[in-house]
């Protein structure tokens, strides 16, 4: 059935004109045959890109696989040092501190005020050079007194011999009188008069002794007026003025008047762990301080005395060194460094890093002539922290291997690498 015309003619040109126009109904000849060609080919290309990438592929896996027997066949790499022999001494390099060989804090022996004061710190002074002297008003007036009741006393001892002598005549006339020229009464009387005047006079003597001692106590204060240096030393704290007053005693509230301390010699504390304290327990074992900052230097000195016990806190051991110090190059309160030579214990010296820990106890790996590893037990105869002293199982000489991997068997072979740092 046909459209009407009206809507043919509202149809644009080109689809009308192609509805009219016939339809192609054929193709040229070798059409079909192009079509298959280029079939073929799009197909070879892609098996040929196929082929390459498996191709490319099976080589790669070969060479990883190659290069992997390869690494696993090869020996593992290993670190190893030359054990040393140990050297002569060990240098044991502990903290320590200087303190002064007699120190003294000065307190007034009596109650007064400063008249004044004739050393700052600082100063050197002399045993028995006069430091201060204080003003006691409280105390001269007391020595006053004394020596007054003293005078009386003795002045009484007079009256009493007088009158003891007295009585003792008077007793030997009436006792050697004959009988019947005085009564026994009388006689009894003068004897007990005789008595009576010795235990006064005994009294009197008694009191003289008191008063005496009195006088001395009050004069032996009276010699603090005047504070001393109790033995050669610097001055290193003074706390009085002019007119302070000042408390006898030494209680927490009363104001010391100086500190003083003899430097020369010096002592030098440290605190020994207990590792080494079996090293360093006797006497006379030298030691080198070694001072920084303000006072650099090396100091000669040695162990003058140990505590000869482990403290259970710190698990250390108290040792004492003199330091002579005549030239005052030292002061106390100093930090410093103490060095002691340890006498050599074991045969050999390797890195702490060559040790290994086990069941069995502390083991090294070591490689033999054939590269191959061995472990072998030591006994530890001293450990120096970065450095242990072996005193059996390794000889001087010996390759050991550092830090060796937990993978590594008994008997595997290895690469050796030998470590600059383990050679010294």
């Amino acid at each position: 059935m046909q459209p009407p015309d009206h809507d043919r003619e509202s149809l644009p040109d080109d689809i009308s004109r192609e509805e009219e126009g016939p339809v192609p109904t054929h193709f040229k000849p070798d059409t079909g045959r192009r079509l298959k060609k280029g079939a073929a080919i799009a197909v070879a290309v892609l098996l040929l890109g196929f082929i390459v990438i498996r191709v490319a592929r099976f080589f790669d896996e070969r060479a990883v696989a190659n290069a992997s027997e390869t690494a696993y066949a090869a020996p593992p790499p290993v670190d190893v040092v030359i054990a040393q022999p140990v050297r002569s001494g060990q240098d044991l390099v502990l903290p320590g501190q200087t303190a002064a060989w007699y120190e003294s804090t000065i307190y007034a022996r009596v109650n007064g005020y400063v008249a004044n004061w004739l050393v700052d710190i600082g100063d050197h002074v002399k045993k028995g050079q006069l430091l201060a002297t204080i003003e006691t008003p409280e105390l001269d007036a007391e020595l006053a007194a004394a020596r007054s009741a003293l005078k009386a006393s003795q002045a009484q001892v007079s009256a009493r011999e007088a009158e003891g002598e007295f009585a003792r005549s008077t007793n030997e006339r009436w006792r050697d009188a004959p009988k019947g020229v005085v009564s026994d009464q009388e006689r009894e009387s003068k004897k007990a008069d005789f008595n009576s005047a010795s235990a006064r006079l005994f009294a009197a003597r008694a009191q003289v002794a008191a008063d005496k001692s009195r006088v001395e106590q009050f004069g032996a204060l009276a010699e603090f007026k005047q504070v001393r240096a109790p033995f050669d030393g610097t001055i290193t704290e003074r706390k009085i003025d002019v007119g302070n007053l000042v408390t006898a005693g030494s209680a927490s509230t009363t104001t010391p008047l100086y500190r003083i301390t003899q430097n020369d010699p010096l002592r030098v504390f440290v605190e020994v762990p207990q590792s080494a304290a079996a090293d360093l327990m006797k006497d006379g074992v030298p030691a080198q301080i070694r001072s920084q900052g303000a006072a650099p230097g090396v100091f000669a000195g040695e162990i003058a005395r140990t505590a000869q016990a482990i403290n259970p806190q710190a698990r250390t051991m108290r040792v004492e060194v003199d330091l002579p110090n005549a030239a005052n190059a030292l002061v106390p309160g100093m930090y410093v460094s103490v060095a002691f030579q340890l006498a050599p214990k074991g045969q050999v010296e390797v890195p702490a890093a060559a040790l290994v820990f086990r069941a069995d106890g502390p083991q090294v790996a070591r490689v033999g002539k054939d590269g191959k590893v061995e472990f072998v037990s030591v006994t530890i105869a001293r450990d120096n922290g970065s450095l242990v002293e072996l005193g059996s199982g390794v000889s001087a000489g010996d390759r050991l291997v550092l830090n060796i991997s937990s993978q590594i068997v008994s008997g595997q072979a290895v690469a050796v690498n030998l470590s600059p740092s383990g050679t010294s």
